[in-house]
């Protein structure tokens, strides 16, 4: 399956901004059973200087620093990626979870996909005794840690209810549980807590979800929206498998992965720092399209 993706972010400031230093994480990662094809960057206004260089994580990011008084800002990032991933089947077999967690502790491994980076708090996922708990009933003793995580999975989709008025990226995690509202980045937070409560290594993936219109009808341009999931350490032979628990599936065809990290904050596709504006909006538009 080959995509096209375009992502146009949009910032509308009240006020002229007189600099701006951004960082751009725009690129979707080449990876097992993700290949990408081509990728470009066009920037209004035109940056004085551009940077590209790969963080600890392995991510591309780009550094842009625009000197030029500016009221509107417009990044629009195209790529084209080819996905051949094949997800495991829902009943594959996996080593014991408490048998995993031994053993991520007893990794010496420091690469930037080594488990031990991602089974400690990070800056958006604490370690909560509620969600902890909340995890630990889909982990009886000796259950597989596949079976575990997809268990977990089901149950956060059966549990938590989408609504991307509930939250935003500054609603504290503990909130998030407690109202069972939210939206995808959210939901995939709450997994990797609940699984780092349990000394199992998660990730947080951030990309995009191809989504399919109802029978009948068009497509509707940048109805796409950018999505996050789940990747957890299943041990040697599995290793890292994706979860969606947003929409309670094992990630495949449809999903196009941008990047990987501990959580949102590692991965967001566009932060930085302006000088010069009081009040800003901001627009995000994503276009997934099969090419025929």
């Amino acid at each position: 399956m080959i995509y096209d993706i375009r992502h146009v972010t949009t910032y509308s400031y009240e006020s002229p901004v007189g600099f701006a230093r951004c960082m751009l994480r725009l690129e979707p990662s080449t990876l097992a059973g993700q290949q990408l094809v081509s990728h470009t960057v066009d920037i209004r206004p035109r940056p004085a200087s551009r940077a590209l260089r790969r963080d600890f994580f392995g991510i591309k990011t780009e550094s842009i620093v625009i000197e030029q008084p500016h009221r509107h800002l417009r990044i629009d990032s195209r790529s084209r990626v080819s996905i051949a991933r094949i997800a495991p089947t829902r009943d594959s077999l996996s080593p014991a979870w408490e048998e995993v967690r031994d053993g991520i502790f007893q990794s010496r491994g420091l690469s930037a996909m080594s488990p031990v980076h991602y089974v400690y708090e990070s800056p958006l996922v604490p370690i909560l005794p509620e969600v902890t708990e909340f995890a630990r009933q889909s982990f009886g003793f000796g259950q597989g840690v596949f079976a575990g995580a997809l268990d977990l999975t089901r149950r956060i989709w059966t549990d938590f209810k989408y609504d991307p008025k509930a939250t935003d990226i500054t609603t504290p995690l503990l909130e998030v549980f407690e109202r069972r509202h939210g939206v995808c980045q959210d939901f995939a937070h709450i997994m990797i807590a609940g699984l780092r409560g349990l000394g199992l290594a998660s990730a947080y993936v951030s990309g995009y979800l191809r989504t399919i219109p109802p029978k009948g009808q068009p497509r509707l341009q940048g109805a796409d929206a950018s999505h996050a999931w789940v990747s957890v350490w299943c041990g040697a032979e599995l290793g890292w498998v994706d979860f969606d628990p947003t929409n309670n599936l094992l990630v495949a065809q449809d999903h196009i992965a941008l990047a990987m990290g501990r959580d949102f904050s590692d991965v967001s596709p566009v932060d930085g720092i302006i000088i010069g504006a009081r009040r800003q909006k901001v627009a995000v538009a994503v276009d997934v399209v099969v090419v025929e």
